[in-house]
């Protein structure tokens, strides 16, 4: 057995009855409902100390009191990933109460929709802000407790939350698709730069998730960004089912907790040889 694939399995080993990332923090950004909820949920399951964020305060503070309530280690951290300051405030917050961290999962995110021709500058650079230079600022942020000593070193990730409008564009997305086909060139070069401090990265991209994005644009969801409301989801969009999912070889969307567990899988000790990769987690869509 390689030393690699020794240490891999003492560590499954040892987490057994723990967890996955039993004894390990998670920063997880968009937090507050949806994926990112999920996420942080299962982490906590799988035996991490995670880091909460997310720009609706009452939203954030509910998945943290859910995560306390089944006994797990939390620390939330509200405000908006695209301000300044917020990468020192969670880095600083994160390393003072928990003293290091070992995974970034950049899952903050809109859509902010319309088409190409009628999409204003504002509309166009705030998705770009939020979804790429957001986890690029978090990243470089944290890079002192990721680029560390060999001797110092533990299961270490980044995932970067993409889409299939990324990979493949989408009608009405021209801001979001090019936002979101940044991320696998971002998580490229921290795999290629990062990797020989034992740091893996890798990009998840999610077709059809059942979130309020995917939702029906008349359910009247929104978010504020700088002042302005923002309607979010698909219009006319319903459930995929069996009879209108033709493109999608399961013949249905995914859950946020099927998403999370894909996010689980790459920040994993399962995943411990997989870095710089894309996993299109879609049902099958697009094969």
């Amino acid at each position: 057995m390689s030393t690699r694939l020794a240490q891999v399995s003492q560590h499954l080993s040892s987490t057994h009855g723990r967890g996955l990332l039993a004894g390990e923090v998670a920063i997880i950004t968009g937090a507050g409902q949806g994926i990112g909820r999920s996420t942080a949920l299962l982490f906590a399951r799988e035996g991490a100390k995670v880091v909460v964020s997310d720009i609706d305060e009452k939203k954030l503070a509910a998945v943290a009191d859910e995560i306390r309530a089944a006994g797990g280690d939390v620390l939330g951290v509200a405000g908006d990933v695209g301000a300044d300051d917020f990468p020192k405030r969670i880095v600083d917050a994160t390393v003072q109460k928990y003293g290091k961290i070992n995974h970034i999962v950049n899952n903050a995110g809109f859509t902010f929709d319309k088409m190409l021709h009628t999409t204003p500058d504002d509309a166009f650079d705030i998705i770009l802000k939020i979804h790429v230079r957001a986890p690029f600022r978090l990243v470089r942020q944290a890079a002192p407790y990721f680029r560390l000593k060999p001797e110092a070193r533990e299961n270490r990730s980044i995932v970067n939350v993409s889409s299939t409008s990324g990979l493949h564009g989408n009608v009405g997305q021209a801001n979001y698709a090019a936002a979101k086909a940044a991320l696998p060139g971002l998580t490229k070069t921290i795999a290629k730069e990062w990797g020989p401090f034992g740091v893996r990265a890798n990009t998840v991209a999610f077709g059809l998730i059942h979130t309020r994005l995917t939702d029906a644009k008349e359910h009247g969801a929104t978010m504020e960004i700088d002042g302005k409301k923002v309607a979010l989801g698909v219009p006319g969009a319903t459930p995929a089912t069996p009879k209108n999912a033709p493109n999608i070889p399961l013949r249905r969307g995914g859950t946020p907790e099927e998403a999370a567990a894909a996010v689980l899988f790459l920040a994993s000790p399962l995943a411990a040889y997989v870095s710089g990769h894309t996993l299109e987690v879609t049902g099958g869509a697009g094969i």
